[in-house]
């Protein structure tokens, strides 16, 4: 069968925050509508059109575009991805993105799923990360969506430089304030290239401790699970039923296609990673070349031990007899003594036929992972 979900990125911003390396071009606005050509010119490589139970625009900010913009965007990707009945449409905006017409337009579309990238309910923080919004435009954003889209999810940043963990509980209780139904929590990550990462190695900004980093992992899943929200993987949250499935595709090993600069897609256990720069992305696909900078074809045991990685992200973990149906290989021999030393430590566990983290495993959860992706 063929994949049932879909990506499409959309990669223009006002502006590079110091800590963001996604692929995105700022400032550029210029290359929008050559950008909608080629967006569509790559989406008819597909041939005919692919039918999706789950479709995200993701960037970038796909609510930079203005509303004609977005508007022609969305009537290109439903030509080759429409919708499933009870289809998942998500796409990613920026508080003071959001209009009236802008909102109309999403959901005309079908945009079921809005998530905004507000990081923080604090002015100072918001400074710090260098957003272009402020506290006061979050309720006002959540409110406007909520008159046409529901479902509205939020992503906040913790562990940033100055950062005490009570200002982190702070940001925590006014999320809760709007209502929002998922949440998405990340840790500040330096990533190498960014203007965070040159001034981190200028020491104009410094980490904040580990164990106050922990503290706040920590207070993000005893506040939100108190509060009615499933902790369904390591970073997010969501209200009953709201989970995001287009992302449970991907943990669950699901195949996805993709589209636009930097998109990587997985279809018929081939992964191709399109060219991340925008510019070089227009430029293949103006001249008719492939946008693909680089493929694999993935083995049997690759596949499985990607599953077994990005399923275990999931707190409800694998069942392992669905593990062995799927994949052919029993999970716990192909982790082997890695596998056999974490479960030995606690940080996992096996339980009622799943294998799945326990708290201590889910707090070094990323350092867990590299050991089960090789023989």
């Amino acid at each position: 069968m063929p994949p049932r979900a879909a990506y499409v990125h959309v990669p223009f911003c006002r502006h590079r925050c110091g800590y963001c390396n996604f692929t995105l071009i700022a400032g550029r606005d210029d290359l929008i509508e050559g950008y909608l050509k080629a967006i569509e010119r790559e989406l008819s490589q597909l041939g005919a059109p692919q039918p999706v139970d789950t479709l995200f625009l993701g960037g970038g900010t796909p609510t930079h575009l203005a509303p004609r913009q977005l508007a022609e965007l969305l009537t290109i990707v439903l030509r080759w991805h429409p919708l499933a009945a009870d289809a998942e449409f998500s796409v990613e905006g920026n508080p003071c993105d959001l209009t009236t017409d802008l909102v109309e337009t999403l959901a005309e579309a079908g945009v079921n799923r809005l998530s905004l990238g507000v990081q923080s309910f604090r002015d100072p923080k918001l400074t710090t990360l260098e957003r272009d919004h402020r506290a006061d435009d979050i309720a006002r954003a959540v409110e406007q969506a909520r008159t046409r889209i529901q479902n509205v999810a939020l992503d906040l940043i913790f562990a940033t430089p100055g950062e005490t963990v009570d200002q982190w509980r702070d940001d925590l209780e006014s999320a809760l304030a709007v209502r929002p139904s998922h949440l998405s929590t990340y840790g500040l990550t330096w990533e190498k290239g960014t203007s965070y990462w040159a001034r981190l190695h200028r020491s104009e900004l410094r980490p904040v401790p580990e164990e106050d980093e922990l503290a706040m992992y920590l207070a993000a899943i005893d506040t939100l699970t108190s509060n009615g929200f499933e902790h369904y993987e390591v970073s997010n949250f969501a209200l009953p039923g709201r989970q995001c499935r287009h992302n449970e595709n991907y943990w669950l090993g699901g195949e996805y296609f993709a589209a636009g600069p930097g998109a990587a897609r997985f279809v018929g256990g081939r992964r191709e990673t399109n060219h991340r720069s925008v510019t070089a992305w227009l430029k293949r696909i103006e001249r008719g070349d492939s946008p693909v900078a680089d493929s694999e074809t993935l083995t049997p045991e690759q596949r499985a031990r990607e599953l077994l990685v990005f399923g275990l992200r999931r707190l409800e973990g694998l069942p392992l007899a669905w593990f062995r149906e799927r994949t052919g290989f029993d999970a716990v021999s192909l982790g082997g003594r890695a596998l056999d030393r974490y479960l030995n430590a606690s940080l996992l566990e096996i339980a009622a036929d799943q294998l799945r983290l326990t708290r201590s495993g889910l707090v070094v959860s990323d350092s867990l992972w590299p050991e089960l992706l090789v023989p």
